[in-house]
């Protein structure tokens, strides 16, 4: 174990009641002071009082100033009790004290220690409290241990202290899985002493009436748990993550706890520091702060968001219908605009029914469920619209359609009401032809069903407000979207993506795979589907559609496969249909490889007098990987994303690319942009006239 070395204190002189201590500097983020025979202790480390190597010291400081006290009470300024670690710090090597030390300081301390718990009591924050003798936390404190979020296990007796203090089942779901327990559940499960209205006054209670000190968490036993209970955790575990190693990795160090702790914890340790380097870990922490980089473009600094409660979303077909849903569930009012009273009616079944399944799935409870139906209105005038501030636009696909609706809204709306349209592809310039004061227009691309995906592309215009940007970025907030800021380009950033994505696979599959292995080898990456089950999934004629929209502008030097488009013309369009690039038995969504659509392909190849080849794995995924980094880095490039992180999150949260792997910006990175650039150039060889290479010198 590290043994901290040098630490000293300083005490002010004690008045009749209190005594305040003071680390070296004066400036410790950890305070104690003194009411008669009970210390004190409060870590103040906003903005959730991650333990730092200042609270770490803090803390170890602090031990040694309460001893001669009756009790020592651990409490956090703020919004919340310990929410975890510092990560900004994981890349250092570890400075001491180390926080196993420190929690064992505070184990072991004659004073014993109370942990008075609100907000969240996250990773290191809970392996403290681990260490106190005693927990109480207000009601609806959440706990947990979300080191498997970040690739890594505990690294201060996490996996060690929580099986002997709730055993192994609940420690399991916490540990790999990143539950989140409330405080009811940790005081049910014996882990929590009381859960508590008013803290304030529940420790004042405590103290006074303290009872015997329990044995210290380190030192009790496991108790006993099925041995089968592993074996299935980890099956549960290996179909679930994907490829992601982390959950197995708590699975194993969860174990170690039926050793002794002076032989566990040590392991844990060492573990956990060698995951900190782990491409794995890497990758997550990246998306972790990708994200909260996102959600704050250089667009919007300095820019005020309008306050936003009600909306107008017109057509209800099922993206309308999803982004009304998601709105409603944000406290937004909504107001639906349809053509005409029928399709009114059938919007408003349709936004009722979504309602009714977070009902049945026990996610809303039916109070909530009449005052959200309450807050909704389907209607077929746009006059309904005139005092709404903001309207978003979710009808057909074409830009006169589009073009229509925003006509209507602007005769009706006032003229600095926010005007938003949901397209997936097409131009917003053209969309927003002929509305005045163009300023307040941007698009607002959802994802379907809107209800349920987190992403957002907030695209801006050559001429909307940093303002209107703001008030998107606040509405995706509150509905509980991961917003990105895009320019305007083919797809903007994920389906311009999506589709060199796949124009390399068709490529592949006329070059010799088929889409069986194609699927396969991007499972293998840990996606949760190919790009051919995808597309059965969502419908073959979605991108078709989009195909015939680009032929005008297509470079006729540019490789361009039909066998996609041959299937669209079969009526192969997919699951719906029944087939697609697979067939279907009735009533089974399981894809099943059909012997007609590979001679099919086979047959494209030899017309094309292609001779196959066969594809390894790696070499799908390597070509492929290697587009999606290359298109993103070309999309920086030209100003589209700020950032390769607007990339990446896109990706995670559009497309399913695998968070533990970063994205592809993040991945390009983890393996070399050099190896990426040889994959691109094998691509580019396979395919000329058909790709620009990044000239960014920093990618590919």
């Amino acid at each position: 174990m590290h043994k901290p070395n040098g630490w000293s204190i300083k005490l002010r002189k004690f008045d009749s009641q209190r005594a305040e201590y003071l680390n070296m500097t004066d400036q410790s983020p950890v305070l104690v002071t003194f009411d008669g025979d009970v210390a004190r202790v409060e870590i103040n480390n906003p903005p959730v009082n991650a333990t730092s190597t200042a609270v770490r010291q803090g803390l170890a400081d602090a031990v040694a100033a309460v001893q001669g006290a009756r009790v020592a009470v651990l409490t956090c300024a703020g919004r919340t009790f310990v929410a975890g670690g510092d990560m900004s710090e994981f890349d250092a090597p570890p400075a001491e004290p180390h926080l196993p030390d420190v929690v064992q300081l505070i184990e072991d301390s004659q004073v014993p220690f109370l942990a008075a718990m609100h907000g969240n009591v996250l990773g290191g924050g809970l392996e403290i409290a681990m260490g106190c003798a005693w927990r109480i936390a207000a009601k609806g404190t959440g706990f947990g241990l979300p080191e498997v979020n970040v690739g890594l296990i505990p690294g201060a007796g996490g996996t060690q202290r929580l099986p002997r203090l709730i055993g192994m089942k609940a420690a399991i779901d916490v540990a790999c899985s990143g539950k989140i327990l409330k405080a009811e559940e940790m005081h049910s499960l014996g882990a929590v002493d009381a859960v508590v209205d008013n803290l304030e006054v529940a420790i004042a209670d405590f103290v006074q009436n303290l009872p015997e000190r329990p044995v210290a968490v380190r030192q009790r036993q496991v108790p006993a748990f099925d041995a089968e209970l592993i074996e299935a955790a980890r099956a549960t575990l290996v179909k679930r993550a994907k490829g992601q190693t982390s959950p197995l990795e708590n699975l194993e160090a969860l174990q170690w706890a039926t050793e002794a702790f002076e032989i566990g914890q040590p392991k844990e340790r060492a573990r956990h520091l060698k995951l900190r380097h782990s491409p794995e870990s890497r990758a997550l922490r990246h998306a972790f702060f990708a994200e909260r980089m996102v959600a704050k473009p250089d667009a919007i600094r300095g820019a005020t968001p309008r306050e936003i409660n009600h909306i107008a979303v017109v057509g209800g077909g099922l993206m309308g219908a999803g982004i009304a849903t998601s709105a409603l569930n944000a406290g937004l009012s909504v107001t639906l605009i349809e053509r005409d009273a029928e399709a009114a009616a059938m919007a408003e079944t349709r936004v009722h029914g979504l309602l009714e399944g977070a009902v049945k799935r026990g996610k809303m409870a039916p109070e909530t469920f009449k005052a959200r139906k309450a807050a909704f209105r389907a209607v077929w005038d746009y006059a309904e619209a005139a005092n709404i501030p903001l309207a978003i636009e979710a009808v057909f696909e074409n830009v006169d359609v589009k073009r229509d609706v925003f006509r209507q809204l602007a005769a009706v709306m006032a003229p600095d009401a926010i005007l938003a349209t949901n397209t997936s592809y097409l131009d917003p310039m053209e969309i927003f032809e002929g509305v005045a004061h163009q300023n307040r227009c941007l698009g607002l691309h959802f994802f379907s069903p809107a209800h349920i995906m987190k992403l957002l592309e907030i695209v801006k215009t050559p001429h909307t407000d940093a303002s209107v940007l703001a008030t998107g970025f606040a509405l995706g907030k509150r509905m509980r979207k991961v917003s990105v800021l895009s320019g305007i380009c083919d797809g903007f950033i994920g389906n311009r993506m999506l589709a060199a994505y796949r124009r390399a696979a068709d490529y592949l599959l006329a070059d010799g795979a088929l889409p069986y292995q194609v699927d396969a080898a991007m499972r293998e990456m840990g996606l949760p589907m190919g790009p051919y089950e995808m597309q059965d999934l969502t419908g073959l004629q979605i991108a078709w559609a989009n195909r015939q929209r680009q032929a005008e502008t297509r470079d006729p030097a540019e490789r361009y496969v039909t066998i996609g488009d041959q299937l669209c013309q079969m009526d192969r369009l997919g699951q719906r249909s029944g087939k697609g690039w697979y067939a279907y038995e009735e009533g089974n969504r399981t894809p099943q490889r059909d012997p007609l659509v590979e001679a099919m392909i086979e047959e494209y190849s030899a017309k094309q007098g292609i001779s196959r080849r066969a594809f390894t794995n790696e070499e799908i995924a390597g070509r492929l990987l290697a587009v999606l980094a290359n298109e993103g880095a070309r999309i920086v490039e030209e100003g589209i994303a700020e950032r390769d992180a607007d990339v990446d999150i896109v990706k995670i949260h559009g497309y399913g690319f695998p968070r533990w792997r970063g994205g592809p910006m993040q991945y390009a990175t983890e393996i070399g942009w050099g190896k990426t650039k040889e994959f691109m150039q094998l691509v580019d060889a396979e395919s000329p006239n058909s790709w620009t290479i990044a000239s960014n010198p920093d990618a590919v």
